[in-house]
């Protein structure tokens, strides 16, 4: 498609898109919004006024785009069959690599629009050919640990007007400009379809019967006391585990064939060396594979980095070999790799052996 300067910008109703919406007008931009209705608790459309009102205020053209069935399929059902795999699910990586941003593009090419934004606090640059999502100025709200999955016919047509900018700025661009409702917004805080506890909504969306109590073992496999089912925890735990011995007790081990679950009072003997990945993208691998330069991979979106050495295996994995040990590493989580501010690319950790 040729360049022009039409954008296409998802908006959520929350205060970043909407001050994306703000400076992309500013700067020129024709834009145009949509909202993609992904997951509605209690039929709860408000973000979707506010969207909309918003799109009326700066005169732009607002699109509601329903893909509540798709989501619910390739996202929902996903992030409950991860747990009830014994696995740790990553929704908001696969949500935006797969989901979100495919389907801009889609709606984009389809109305001859170049351009495409989100309110991510993230930018990009590109290094040796290779467009890369690089790190947010904001650090506390960087995004770029979500992205390392999008190929290069969608980030070389990403605007990313938030990327360069502080939350509180953004705040302060639309007190300035006089949307207070929009300045004013709560922070979204986790997974956009349970926020709070996983537990509850598994509870809610589960069978009863696939989940039901079992037994906590040590590591010499000597009983300990009894679980709520093994979907209801996570690698690494220590809180909620329903037993005292005035000592810390981490979970080690999820075997969801016989509802199992293995704890260790000790948090090093949680830590391991090597990962390997699937379903992994890699922006340049020159950048990651054939390097000097130091790598980082993160397993967790904040504040956490390591040190790391990659290669492609035999059989399609990536081996992660990592130079410090790490605990608490979890199947099904993601990994994203970085050097420096540079996102180069990511997977999904299938195992540690």
């Amino acid at each position: 498609m040729q360049e022009n300067k039409k954008v296409l910008l998802g908006m959520s109703g929350g205060t970043d898109s909407s001050v994306a919406a703000l400076l992309l007008q500013e700067a020129g931009y024709e834009v145009t919004g949509v909202t993609f209705r992904f997951y509605e608790k209690d039929n709860n459309t408000e973000y979707l006024d506010d969207a909309r009102e918003l799109c009326e205020r700066l005169h732009i053209p607002h699109i509601a785009y329903d893909v509540r069935e798709k989501f619910r399929q390739q996202i929902i059902s996903y992030f409950i069959n991860e747990y009830m795999a014994g696995r740790t699910p990553v929704p908001c990586t696969l949500c935006n690599n797969y989901l979100k941003w495919p389907l801009l593009k889609q709606l984009a090419d389809e109305r001859g629009i170049y351009h495409y934004a989100t309110g991510h606090y993230v930018q990009k640059r590109n290094i040796d050919g290779y467009w890369h999502i690089t790190t947010g100025a904001d650090s506390d709200k960087d995004q770029s640990f979500f992205l390392w999955g999008l190929p290069q016919d969608i980030l070389e047509r990403m605007l990313l007007p938030m990327g360069a900018l502080t939350k509180s700025k953004v705040r302060e661009i639309a007190a300035e400009r006089g949307h207070l409702k929009a300045a004013h917004k709560r922070d979204s805080l986790g997974v956009c379809f349970c926020p709070m506890d996983y537990r509850t909504f598994l509870k809610k969306h589960v069978e009863a019967t696939f989940i039901s109590p079992g037994n906590f073992y040590d590591e010499s496999g000597n009983y300990m006391g009894k679980h709520e089912g093994y979907p209801f925890y996570t690698i690494g735990q220590r809180r909620g585990l329903g037993i005292y011995l005035n000592k810390a007790l981490f979970v080690k081990e999820i075997i969801p064939q016989t509802n199992s679950i293995i704890i260790s009072d000790t948090l090093s003997s949680l830590e391991q060396t090597e990962m390997y990945l699937t379903d992994w993208h890699v922006t340049n691998p020159a950048a990651l594979f054939e390097t000097t330069e130091e790598i980082i991979v993160k397993i967790r979106y904040r504040k956490q980095a390591n040190r790391c050495t990659v290669a492609p295996t035999s059989d399609g994995c990536l081996h992660v070999r990592l130079h410090e040990p790490l605990a608490a590493i979890a199947a099904g989580q993601a990994a994203a790799f970085y050097r420096d501010d540079v996102v180069l690319g990511g997977g999904i950790i299938c195992s540690t052996k």
